[in-house]
């Protein structure tokens, strides 16, 4: 019987390229979810039976076991950008990872993966960065051999980083950056999904810092987006201390409406976060170390963002048509 893998959060934006890449190498792949009701999109991965998602909620000891039950190799693909409610950065990037390894462990599985982030941090500034900094000692206390990947910015069909700015270029003349001069080293969802691949499998283990060929500032990264979907922009790079003052608000008014208005613009947190670069660093392993080699944004972003571009896919024809020959 083919060997069965539990990941958690599988069918997040990470999470299902990884599951899709398991089916395909014959895993059975349990995608543990706190609604399975909407992941169901994950069966068409393999055949019939082969990738099913279940409940689970890794706040709950229980749960969690059940999601593991039976399992050979579990992926941790859970994250969040909220500081409030029971689902907070402490409650699911730091104890609940914990909770993943510990249980993991108890029930004997052979290899655990562990999808954290740059700059993880246990003494970190942002929550953010604290909390995956925490997952992180807690996963290796318990489980020791297990596999922790830190992506840089994650690009793919589905990701929030570009399509989220390339929509913003289509509000107006002037598309607003905080942290424009913060590098970043987008890695594709792909090759992030092959790492995995590698340690669920057993052939590679250890902290790898994930990017892709090149450390660009956010300001730069934008200007090439937008010669992707074709729109002429100025980008304003805001001094942080606007952005720390805009997020303050923001984060209030979230607050003062019980979360009924989602500050889903930019949190205080972030802010901080931003201060940060977010390559990797010299002497970590990477990529190249696991023999994969990492794919270059410029060429894959403009097979998704099209739809940003005025003319949307009619943009190269509409190109070529002006140097008909008119009769």
């Amino acid at each position: 019987m083919s060997k069965l893998v539990t990941i958690f959060g599988g069918s997040g934006f990470v999470g299902r390229y990884i599951a899709r890449k398991l089916a395909q190498e014959g895993w059975r792949v349990r995608v543990a979810v706190r609604r399975p009701n909407e992941a169901l999109f994950v069966r068409g991965y393999g055949a019939v039976g082969q990738v099913e998602p279940v409940f689970c909620n890794i706040r709950d000891d229980a749960s969690v076991a059940a999601a593991l039950a039976g399992a050979d190799a579990a992926v941790n693909c859970v994250g969040t950008f909220d500081a409030r409610g029971s689902n907070n950065f402490d409650a699911v990037q730091a104890a609940g990872a914990g909770r993943i390894a510990r249980l993991a462990a108890a029930q004997g599985l052979g290899t655990l993966v562990h999808l954290s982030a740059i700059g993880a941090d246990a003494q970190g500034t942002s929550n953010y960065a604290r909390t995956k900094g925490e997952g992180e000692l807690a996963i290796l206390a318990a489980f020791p051999t297990a596999m922790i990947l830190r992506p840089s910015v994650i690009f793919g069909n589905e990701d929030g980083f570009f399509n989220r700015f390339a929509a913003m270029s289509r509000m107006g003349p002037i598309l607003p950056l905080i942290g424009g001069t913060t590098r970043f080293q987008p890695v594709y969802v792909e090759d992030v999904a092959a790492a995995a691949v590698l340690g669920v499998t057993g052939a590679a283990h250890g902290t790898y810092e994930l990017g892709g060929p090149e450390a660009l500032t956010l300001s730069a990264i934008i200007h090439r987006m937008l010669a992707v979907v074709l729109r002429r922009r100025m980008v304003l790079n805001l001094p942080f201390w606007v952005g720390t003052v805009m997020a303050g608000v923001l984060d209030t008014v979230s607050a003062l409406t019980l979360g009924l208005f989602h500050n889903g613009v930019i949190t205080s947190d972030q802010a901080r976060q931003l201060r940060q670069d977010n390559v990797v660093q010299a002497g970590a392993k990477t990529l190249a170390d696991l023999g994969i080699s990492p794919a270059n944004f410029d060429a894959i972003i403009p097979e998704y963002l099209w739809r940003y571009r005025a003319t949307g896919q009619f943009a190269a024809i509409r190109d070529s048509a002006k140097h008909l020959r008119k009769v």
